[in-house]
C-alpha cells in the first residue's frame, strides 16, 4: 500500500494551483490512475461517490491527453465508477456539466504551460476541489494491481477502449447557457476575429460569437500545441494582435488559453486587456455587487467604487472560491470573482431581462468575452472606449521560466522575515518602500505608491513578478527591472545563508 502524498513527492507530480501538474514523462499511467482512485476514494469518504456513479471526463488539445484520459478512465471503471468521455472541451464546460449533473468530473489539461508538462483538474459534483479537499486526497492509500503496470510505469496492456466514444452533451449545455442568457443578436454586426491556436474552446467560441449575431473570421489555428499564457502573453501575439486589427477591421480580437478558462481580449486598437481590467468591466457589465480577486490584481477595482466590497485572497480559484462563499454567506449576492489571468468566476444567479445564469465557480473564459461585446453593442462603445472608463492604474506581469521552486522559495522567506533587506534589496531600483503585504509570496508598496509582486508560481517552476503603476510603460518596466533583478537569485552568491 502506497500513500498518494508519497507517490506526489516520489513523482513530483503534486498539487499546485489548479489541481495536479507536472512534466508528462513524470505522468505515468500509475500515477494518473493512482490519483483518480485517490480522488475517487475521497469522495466515497465523504458521501460524494458511489459504485455504479458516472464520472465525466474532459481534457485540452496536448498530444499527451489522450492517454491521460484512458488511464483515468480505467481508474475510474476499477473504482466501480462509470467513466463518461466529454470530449475535448473547455475546462468549465466539464465543471458545468459535472455541477448540472451532480457528478464528479475532471479535466486533463496543462492550461498555458507548455506541452512537455500537462495535469488534471479533479472537480467534486458541487464545485472544484479546494485546498482541504486536496488534503483529503493526499492521505488516500492504495495497491497497485499485479500486471497492470510495467516497471516504468505505463499499463502492461493498451487501455484506450476503456474511454468510451465522446458524448457531445456537456458541450452542447454549455452553449446552451450563454445563448439562453444573452439576447438573440445581441453582437450584430460586430466584426470578431477569433485567435484559434491550439486552443480547446477554438470550436464553441466562434460557434457562439456568430449565433449572437457577429462577423467572425477565424485566424491563427495551429496543430501543435501553443502555451498561450494570458498573465505573459509572447510579443509574437502582441505583433499579431495589431496586425490582424488593422488588416480586418476588427472590432476586437479573442482568445483563450489552452483549456479556455481564461480569455484573451484585444481592442479595436490591437492592444490585449488585462486579465483584472477584464475581470472589472465584466462585473460592471453583470451588475454584481461584491467581488473576490487575488492580491495580485490591480487595486482599479478598489478605485472604481463600483462594488459594495472587494475581498483580496491568495493566488489560485481555490482561494478565490472560497472568498465568493465568505461574500454570499454575509449577503452581498450578486458576488463573482476573477484572477489577473481573466478568468472569471460567477458565485451567485444572475438576472438580466428576466434571464437568469446560473452560478458556476469555476475560471471561465467566454462569459467575460461575450459580457464585454454585448456592453459595448449595448452602450456603443468601443472596447478601448470601455476600458478608459476605468481609472488610470495599469498592471504588468512577467516570469522567469525554469527558476527551482525551492530557490524563490527560500529567498523570498528570507527577505519576508527581514524588512530591512527588502529595503537594501528592492529600495535602490524602486524608491523607498511604504509596506509589505505576505498573503502570496511577496508584495511591496513603494512610497509613490507603485506595486511589485514576486511570487513562485503553483503550477511550474517559475518565478512570477506582477507589477502596478499609473503608465502601463512604467508598470512592464518596472517587470523587467525586477526579473533582471532577482536572476542572480540562481547564483550562489546571491544564495541565502544558513
Amino acid at each position: 500500500m502506497i500513500q498518494i502524498s508519497d507517490l506526489m513527492a516520489q513523482s513530483g507530480v503534486s498539487f499546485g494551483t489548479s489541481g495536479a501538474r507536472g512534466l508528462v514523462s513524470q505522468m505515468t499511467d500509475w500515477i494518473c490512475y493512482a490519483y483518480t482512485r485517490g480522488f475517487l476514494a475521497y469522495l466515497a469518504e465523504i458521501g460524494a461517490f458511489n459504485p455504479g456513479m458516472p464520472v465525466g471526463i474532459g481534457g485540452d488539445l496536448r498530444p499527451s491527453t489522450p492517454r491521460i484520459m484512458a488511464a483515468c478512465a480505467r481508474a475510474i471503471a476499477d473504482a466501480g465508477g462509470q467513466p463518461r468521455n466529454l470530449g475535448q472541451i473547455p475546462s468549465p464546460a466539464v465543471m458545468l456539466y459535472g455541477f448540472r449533473n451532480r457528478i464528479p468530473t475532471l479535466m486533463v489539461t496543462g492550461s498555458h504551460i507548455p506541452d512537455d508538462r500537462n495535469g488534471i483538474k479533479f472537480n467534486l459534483p458541487t464545485g472544484e476541489v479546494l485546498k482541504h479537499d486536496e488534503a483529503g486526497i493526499r492521505r488516500q492509500r492504495l495497491e497497485q494491481l499485479p500486471g497492470l503496470f510495467n516497471p516504468e510505469g505505463s499499463f502492461a496492456v493498451d487501455q484506450s477502449a476503456c474511454l468510451p466514444q465522446p458524448s457531445p452533451e456537456a458541450l452542447a449545455l454549455y452553449r446552451a447557457r450563454y445563448l439562453a442568457f444573452f439576447p438573440a443578436g445581441c453582437l450584430s454586426d460586430l466584426r470578431i476575429g477569433v485567435y484559434e491556436h491550439s486552443s480547446v474552446a477554438r470550436e464553441p467560441l466562434p460557434e457562439l460569437l456568430a449565433a449572437l449575431g457577429a462577423q467572425i473570421l477565424r485566424l491563427g489555428r495551429s496543430e501543435s500545441f501553443v502555451p498561450v499564457d494570458t498573465e505573459a502573453i509572447r510579443p509574437e501575439d502582441e505583433a499579431l494582435a495589431r496586425a490582424w486589427v488593422q488588416e480586418y477591421r476588427l472590432a476586437a480580437l479573442v482568445s483563450t488559453d489552452g483549456d479556455g478558462d481564461r480569455p484573451l481580449i484585444a481592442d479595436e486598437q490591437g492592444q490585449w486587456l488585462r486579465g483584472d481590467v477584464i475581470g472589472v468591466l465584466c462585473a460592471r457589465a453583470l451588475g454584481i455587487r461584491a467581488l473576490a480577486t487575488p492580491i495580485s490584481s490591480n487595486t482599479l477595482v478598489e478605485r472604481c467604487g463600483a462594488f459594495a466590497r472587494v475581498l483580496r485572497t491568495r493566488i489560485g480559484s481555490p482561494f478565490v472560491i472560497e472568498g465568493m462563499q465568505t461574500l454570499n454567506d454575509a449577503g452581498y449576492a450578486p458576488v463573482a470573482g476573477y484572477e489577473a489571468n481573466g478568468g472569471f468566476l460567477l458565485g451567485s444567479a444572475i438576472g438580466q431581462g428576466g434571464r437568469v445564469l446560473e452560478a458556476l465557480p469555476t475560471r471561465d473564459a467566454l462569459l467575460p468575452i461575450l459580457a464585454l461585446l454585448a456592453e459595448c453593442k449595448r452602450r456603443r462603445l468601443r472596447l478601448s472606449e470601455l476600458r478608459n472608463e476605468l481609472p488610470p492604474r495599469f498592471t504588468a506581469s512577467d516570469r522567469i521560466k525554469d527558476f527551482p521552486t525551492q530557490l524563490s522559495q527560500e529567498r523570498l522567506a528570507a527577505l519576508q522575515q527581514d524588512p530591512m533587506a527588502i529595503e537594501s534589496e528592492f529600495g535602490a531600483v524602486f524608491g523607498p518602500l511604504a509596506g509589505v503585504d505576505t498573503t502570496d509570496g511577496l508584495r511591496m508598496t513603494f512610497a509613490n505608491g507603485e506595486i511589485l509582486h514576486l511570487r513562485p508560481s503553483g503550477n511550474a517552476p517559475e518565478l512570477r513578478a506582477y507589477a502596478e503603476s499609473d503608465s502601463p510603460e512604467r508598470a512592464e518596466a518596472m517587470v523587467q527591472l525586477a526579473l533582471a533583478h532577482v536572476k542572480c537569485w540562481r547564483s550562489e552568491v546571491c544564495r541565502p545563508r544558513h
